[in-house]
Parts: structure tokens; C-alpha cells; sequence
């Protein structure tokens, strides 16, 4: 079978199959180590699934930086933050979250994956689909390093290709959401002042902003504004990224003396989703088949868990005896992603909601920092292991709300 997308839901899938004996090759279009435009944060939740794989060790010793939870500034000023170690009684695999260079981690991942016993082919793009008699996906097209084009033969293909998914456009399955459509921005840069173990997240009226060490000396800064202002700069993201900081002085004083050490790499819009995850002989993971809004931090751990999810339905499909019943084993790869995904959905479209509307915003936000065992619950849900039903219950809502 074939994996399209070498990041860590290609990779995190590539394993789980090889690992049950299922001859599984990567394509990616890029050659690793390459880097990405990511908020490089994994959750607390994240680590289970590293540890599995035999790169929770090597993440820790590439430099991962420990993040002990979550600041959170809204547009007004008023500030929350929230532990992952804390009283509420629910316990992550680990104490603490990780971030990670993309460059670093994605190689890392990729490595186990071939470990394990998985092909890789760098530098060959995905172009297409191919299609059997009963119209089937039975492999892909691919053009190669020189440009040659060719066709690679399968029983099932996953797309694990990101965003922008080959594979789900190809499929028909991809859809835009009407709202938000958001632009991220993202940088490197050494020397920001103030920086410490937690993540923080800056709302504004225009946006949002992240900051998170991310190892080795380095910070990863990420501007998310509205794709409509994004594009309104003409394409120079590097611009609109360093006038928006500017705008917005209690970011700005704190990159004043600080080195920008690669280019401002952008990614979006964000805000779509695939009608379903599967299709006769094919599977989405990550974000491939679903992304929102990245201010939960969702994505890498979303990624890695898919690939955990989707590998036990591809094998039963792989040994389904009639494609009716290999199509059933994929629908239920859906189903199961659903249920695993639904509550995290809706936190994150609250999220969304607040972060729109700023009254909202500060409100919550002045609740949440005069109850730390509120904003503990809710950094919890965004590290995985707290159940989302804990701040989707009516009692917590109305809570947030009353003050």
C-alpha cells in the first residue's frame, strides 16, 4: 500500500502498518530534513504516541523544550494560565508538553517509519490518482526528481499529503469551510525576551499570536490573521508579519533586541474539512482530512493519533474478502475518527468563536484567570487528556459566562 505525505501522519501511519507486517511505501515530494510551517507544539497526549514509536527519547534529546501549560492574553490584557500538572485529578502520559523544530521532529518520525520497515521515496510528487475498473483507487501518478512521470500501483492509498491534500482533492472529498479563513505566518527567532515554560497565546481584535520555545535557544513566533488582510499585502508575508508585531507593543518590546533566524514561512487558509475520510480503496489522516483553527494546537497530535487510528482498519480492509467489505472497514476508520474527534471539534470551534468576538475573548479570559481550576480544566482539553465534555458541560459554560 502506498502512504502519500512523509510528515508525522504519513509517518505516524507508515508505522502502525509496518509494524503489523504490511509492506507500505512513503512517497514525499520534499527531501528531509525540510522545514515547515507549524506551531511545533505536541500536547502532553502527543508523548504516548512518540513513546510508541521509539521517538519520545530521540524528540528529548533533539532538544524538545518541556512546556509546563499555557498563557493565554486576551485583547483587553487580561491573562490566564493554566498547568498540565494539576489538582482536577486527570493525568496526561506526561506532566508536561514538548515542542519541536518541524525539521527536527519530522525527520525523527520518518526514521522510525523506515525502522520499522517502511519504503520511503523522497522528492516524488503526487499528481493523481489511479483508478481501477469499479473505479477503485488502485494507485497513484507521480512525477520523480527529473521530472519523469510514472504510475505506483496499490491496494489502498493514504493521504497523509497536509493541507492542501492531493489526494482528497483527487477524491472530490475536500471542502472549504465558510469561516474562519485564517493565514499563519511563522518564524524563528533567538534571543525573545521573557520567554519561559509555558506556551502563550496573544488575541488581539486583528488576530492572534503564539509563542513557544521550541529548543536549542529558539522561539517559534506565529502570526494567524485574516486570509482577506494576508492577501491585501501582496504577497509579502514577511512584511505583514513584522508590521503586525509591531502594531501590538507588548509583542513588539519583546522581539526588539531578538534575531530572526530563517524566513517568515506562511500556511493556509486553514477552516476545511473532507465530506468523509475514506473512499474505495483510499483513507485521509491529519490534516489531510480535517483542519480548523490552529490556536488549540491540535494539528501534530490529531496527526500522530490518526495514523494510530486508521492503521487496524486498513488491515482489515487489506484482508477483506469482497471490496464491500473492504469499503465497510474503511467506513468504520471514519466512524471511529469521528467519535475520537467530535468533542475536540467543538471545543475548538468555541475557540474560534470567542477569538472573533472580543467582548467574548476577555470575558472568558478574566474568568478563567480568577479560576485556576477552570483554566487548568480548559488546558487540559488542548492537551489531550482532559475529556472536552469537561468544558462543553453547561455547568462550566455558564461559569465562564457569569462573571
Amino acid at each position: 500500500m502506498i502512504v502519500v505525505g512523509a510528515g508525522p501522519a504519513g509517518s505516524s501511519t507508515a508505522w502502525h502498518l509496518a509494524r503489523r507486517g504490511i509492506d507500505v511505501l512513503v512517497l514525499d515530494r520534499a527531501r528531509f530534513p525540510r522545514e515547515k510551517p507549524c506551531a511545533e507544539y505536541l500536547s502532553p497526549e502527543a508523548s504516548r504516541l512518540l513513546d510508541a514509536m521509539g521517538a519520545l527519547g530521540e524528540c528529548e534529546r533533539a532538544g524538545a523544550a518541556q512546556l509546563a501549560g499555557m498563557m493565554v492574553r486576551s485583547p483587553n490584557g487580561a491573562l490566564l494560565r493554566g498547568d498540565f500538572a494539576a489538582a482536577h485529578g486527570f493525568r496526561g502520559f506526561r506532566d508536561r508538553g514538548l515542542a519541536l523544530r518541524r525539521s527536527l521532529l519530522d525527520a525523527i518520525l520518518l526514521e522510525r517509519a523506515r525502522i520499522a520497515g517502511a519504503r520511503v521515496v523522497e522528492e516524488e510528487r503526487v499528481t493523481g490518482l489511479v483508478r481501477n475498473a469499479r473505479g477503485a483507487v488502485a494507485g497513484v501518478q507521480v512525477l520523480d526528481a527529473r521530472g519523469q512521470s510514472a504510475e505506483r500501483r496499490a491496494d489502498i492509498v493514504v493521504g497523509a499529503d497536509g493541507l492542501r491534500s492531493v489526494v482528497a482533492r483527487r477524491l472530490g472529498l475536500s471542502r472549504a469551510r465558510r469561516l474562519p479563513r485564517r493565514i499563519a505566518m511563522i518564524a524563528h527567532y533567538r534571543g525573545v525576551d521573557g520567554m519561559g515554560a509555558y506556551g502563550e497565546m496573544h488575541v488581539e481584535r486583528d488576530g492572534y499570536a503564539g509563542i513557544a520555545d521550541v529548543g536549542g535557544g529558539l522561539t517559534n513566533v506565529a502570526v494567524v490573521a485574516p486570509a482577506a488582510r494576508v492577501k491585501r499585502a501582496a504577497g509579502a508575508a514577511a512584511a505583514f508579519f513584522d508590521g503586525w508585531l509591531a502594531a501590538h507593543p507588548h509583542l513588539g518590546a519583546r522581539l526588539a533586541r531578538a534575531e530572526r533566524v530563517d524566513a517568515v514561512r506562511a500556511t493556509g487558509p486553514f477552516a476545511h474539512h473532507a465530506r468523509r475520510a475514506w473512499a474505495r480503496g483510499a483513507a485521509l489522516v491529519g490534516d489531510a482530512a480535517d483542519f480548523y483553527d490552529p490556536f488549540t494546537g491540535e494539528g501534530i497530535y490529531a496527526a500522530l493519533r490518526g495514523g494510530e487510528l486508521v492503521a487496524p482498519h486498513i488491515a482489515n480492509a487489506l484482508e477483506a474478502r469482497s471490496p464491500t467489505d473492504a469499503d465497510a472497514a474503511l467506513a468504520a476508520y471514519d466512524a471511529e475518527r469521528r467519535r475520537t474527534f467530535r468533542g475536540k471539534w467543538r471545543v475548538e470551534r468555541l475557540v474560534s468563536l470567542a477569538v472573533a468576538v472580543p467582548a467574548l475573548m476577555n470575558r472568558a479570559a478574566r474568568t478563567l484567570g480568577q479560576r485556576k481550576d477552570m483554566a487548568d480544566l480548559f488546558v487540559g482539553v488542548a492537551g489531550d487528556f482532559v475529556p472536552p465534555s469537561e468544558i462543553l458541560s453547561l455547568r462550566y459554560l455558564l461559569r465562564l459566562l457569569a462573571t
